[in-house]
């Protein structure tokens, strides 16, 4: 298989629940399982979990687990028929304190703060956007709407305010508990739904740290999908280990148009704050039920590539679709074409380069040194993965190797765009871990006699952060 710098995020469900399929998928590319705690029970994702590790090791490749928040439930309620048909123009009641079923006039709340939260002339969106409804006055429990756009509304909608506003905390009680059976499995990176500001990914941290029974520490993706977050984008960035542009719920509330610009925006910050970010929503929709994906679909993964997005993800093409295998082949397709036309800019992030860490000095000059000795391949013995993660924030071609002893470390880099992770028990002497470094890579054919290559190491060996040596290599 080429190799490929962008990871694929797939998302497990009926559709690629079977072992056979799903180790298919992860032969075929995927570098991150997903798991969606929106829907099933604790033991379901217990048993998914199980089911991903049990897959990976028979395909002989690691790949990391997330597990993706719900979060809060600002929904309608269910109708006595399962679903109305709203016109244009007629009137509609979101009622906090209504028990019995919703029909053609109005409808309960799964979100009973709604009231509080919405005033005459606010716009909701619900249903993805595709019902459109202006309130015209809040009376007690009680929010009373004109159709502005209307169509067929069914059971626990979304809702979403224009423009953002809604004071759901990001973290309900379903989503604590939700920590404590990710943890169970040592998920390697849980995505938090809804976040307006840093305080909520902190939170987030906390719980999981204190979920962990045995010392694991995930890494935590903050979902950008109100429109609070966008001014808030780079404090979340500073407590996160990466986001997820999840253009779904963002697209609601900020408009379709605005989204482009503002990925992009998120992609720069991301990589330019040595955080992971992770493109995601509807890239290739159409092979839900289409074995092929449309020509705006293979544009719209491309881009993220050239971008710079660490991965591209799939959900309901891959959870509940009709070709998951094939669309995991033709996203990473997609990618490797993509890769081939990508620039190659890296003097430029040199320039007024300041480094206050002696362990990210030597990341750089590892990068800059290989790129200039046009090197087979840069090499990073790495406990924490630090060292391999800010490489991977730079456009280099050159692929990076991080050889790791831990199994933890290894499956976290498998989000971390061009970044190779393999698992090496590495000697605590420099000298012996050096040489028994070059003959995993020969032994695997990354490189062969001859071939020059960078490698950083830091010692006394196994020290987080310890990165302190880079040597250029030839191998013998």
């Amino acid at each position: 298989m080429p190799r490929r710098a962008t990871k694929i995020v797939a998302t497990l469900g009926p559709a690629s629940s079977d072992p056979a399929l799903l180790e298919a998928m992860i032969r075929a590319g995927v570098n991150v399982v997903r798991l969606n705690f929106s829907h099933g029970k604790a033991q379901d994702h217990v048993d998914r979990a199980r089911l991903v590790r049990e897959a990976s090791q028979r395909a002989g490749r690691e790949v990391a687990i997330m597990a993706d928040l719900q979060g809060p439930k600002i929904r309608v309620g269910k109708f006595a028929e399962g679903k109305v048909m709203l016109e244009p123009g007629a009137p509609f009641v979101l009622d906090a304190s209504r028990t019995e079923p919703g029909d053609i006039d109005g409808v309960g709340l799964d979100y009973k703060e709604l009231p509080r939260d919405v005033k005459a002339g606010d716009v909701l969106l619900l249903n993805d956007g595709l019902i459109v409804l202006t309130v015209n006055a809040v009376k007690g429990e009680q929010v009373h709407t004109t159709v502005k756009l209307g169509g067929e509304l069914s059971n626990n909608k979304g809702i979403n305010k224009q423009g953002g506003g809604l004071t759901a905390a990001a973290l309900t009680a379903k989503d604590m508990d939700d920590i404590r059976t990710a943890m169970s499995f040592n998920a390697d990176y849980v995505a938090v739904s809804f976040p307006k500001n840093a305080t909520d990914m902190e939170m987030a941290r906390q719980l999981c740290n204190v979920a962990c029974t045995n010392g694991h520490k995930p890494g935590l993706i903050a979902k950008i999908e109100r429109a609070e977050a966008i001014p808030e984008l780079d404090r979340i960035l500073m407590v996160s280990d990466g986001i997820m542009v999840a253009r779904g719920d963002l697209a609601v509330e900020v408009g379709n148009a605005a989204v482009p610009g503002l990925q992009k925006h998120m992609i720069k910050r991301a990589r330019e704050l040595d955080k992971l970010v992770i493109t995601a929503t509807q890239m290739m929709e159409s092979m839900i039920v289409n074995p092929v994906p449309t020509r705006a679909e293979v544009s719209d993964v491309a881009n993220a590539v050239l971008d710079g997005t660490d991965a591209v993800m799939l959900s309901a093409e891959t959870a509940a679709g009709k070709y998951p295998l094939e669309t995991v082949e033709m996203m990473a397709a997609v990618c490797l074409e993509a890769e081939k036309t990508d620039h190659d800019p890296l003097d430029d992030d040199f320039v007024d380069a300041h480094f206050n860490r002696i362990d990210h000095a030597i990341a750089m000059g590892a990068l800059f040194t290989a790129h200039h000795l046009k090197a087979k391949a840069i090499v990073a013995l790495t406990d924490s993965g630090s060292t391999p993660l800010w490489m991977s924030r730079h456009s280099v071609r050159m692929p990076i190797y991080a050889l790791t002893p831990k199994v933890s470390t290894q499956r976290k880099m498998a989000l971390m765009r061009n970044v190779s992770p393999l698992l090496m028990d590495t000697s605590a002497d420099r000298d012996t871990a050096l040489a028994e470094a070059e003959a995993h890579l020969k032994k695997r054919g990354i490189v062969q006699s001859g071939d020059v290559y960078a490698i950083t190491v830091g010692e006394p060996m196994g020290t987080p952060g310890g990165t302190n040596t880079l040597k250029i290599c030839r191998a013998v």
